[in-house]
């Protein structure tokens, strides 16, 4: 089929609306800290690694698009100026000195550029800080429990069936509402010790930009500082059977007295729980 002109004028206008809309539109869903519709961008960063992850995703690309256009450029170049038509007798040249030094040299200066912030990244990742709290994410199938081992807290999340969801008001998003979030203090450091109580699953938050396996018998950790209040959500990241798309990781960011007021109202709320109970007993 041939398209006029105006048919494909109107096809990259609507192609650039379309634009347009899913950028505005996937910011707006990502400050959600949930994933967005066609989204092509990463979530909103709510901790400096995320924000640090976003900065390196963002030099790595526009350096990728460089290069690819210097390439293609010369690609062009050789096929215009090096062809059979406009060189009947092709050059017979073997050796350019500075054409290798440089083809060298480019290289290794673009890859050490690249080395030096991700080695960096890399140590703010795994250099846990003095934690402000301590949660350990023990992975099941098919749900997450939690425990706040300094607060004698423990409970299960599981994901929301869609009759409860209706129930919500506003209803959390479908696949990703849970019965019982995570609760964190904004502005505080979290230390994430995570395992596995069955086969390997992996505790994973995009806006947190924190993933790490959560294996049988092998404690692992990593750690976030959330920036902002809200909620965030993430996934079981790490194939572990028939409900691995249905454990969902939601963690609620609150402030300092919105966080005590949750603790002991959960440990009230929760006397059959031997961590919960042991928290009654000692208040």
């Amino acid at each position: 089929m041939t398209l006029s002109k105006g048919q494909i004028g109107r096809r990259l206008l609507g192609l650039a609306v379309l634009g347009v809309a899913l950028a505005f539109g996937g910011a707006a869903f990502a400050e959600l800290g949930q994933p967005a519709p066609w989204e092509y961008t990463l979530q909103d960063a709510a901790t400096p690694v995320m924000e640090n992850i976003t900065w390196f995703h963002n030099f790595l690309f526009w350096l990728i698009s460089a290069i690819t256009l210097f390439v293609l450029v010369l690609l062009i170049l050789v096929v215009v100026k090096f062809n059979a038509k406009s060189n009947p007798v092709p050059s017979r040249t073997t050796h350019n000195t500075l054409i290798e030094v440089a083809w060298t040299i480019v290289p290794v200066l673009i890859l050490v550029g690249i080395a030096v912030p991700s080695f960096r990244l890399l140590f703010q990742e795994l250099d846990i800080p003095k934690a402000d709290l301590t949660i350990k994410a023990t992975g099941n199938q098919w749900n997450w429990t939690y425990t706040y081992p300094d607060d004698k807290i423990e409970f299960t999340s599981i994901i929301l069936s869609d009759e409860d969801r209706a129930k919500m008001n506003p209803p959390p998003p479908r696949l990703l509402g849970v019965d019982h979030e995570m609760v964190v203090p904004v502005n505080k450091v979290v230390r994430i010790q995570t395992t596995g109580a069955d086969v390997i699953h992996s505790f994973a938050v995009p806006a947190f930009g924190i993933k790490i396996d959560s294996v049988p018998g092998r404690l692992n950790e990593t750690w976030f500082k959330a920036t902002k209040e809200g909620m965030f959500y993430g996934q079981c990241s790490e194939l572990c059977g028939k409900d691995h798309a249905f454990m969902p990781i939601a963690v609620r960011v609150v402030n300092d007295q919105e966080y005590a007021a949750w603790k002991k109202k959960t440990v009230a709320e929760m006397p059959g729980n031997s961590f919960a109970s042991a928290g009654t007993a000692a208040q």
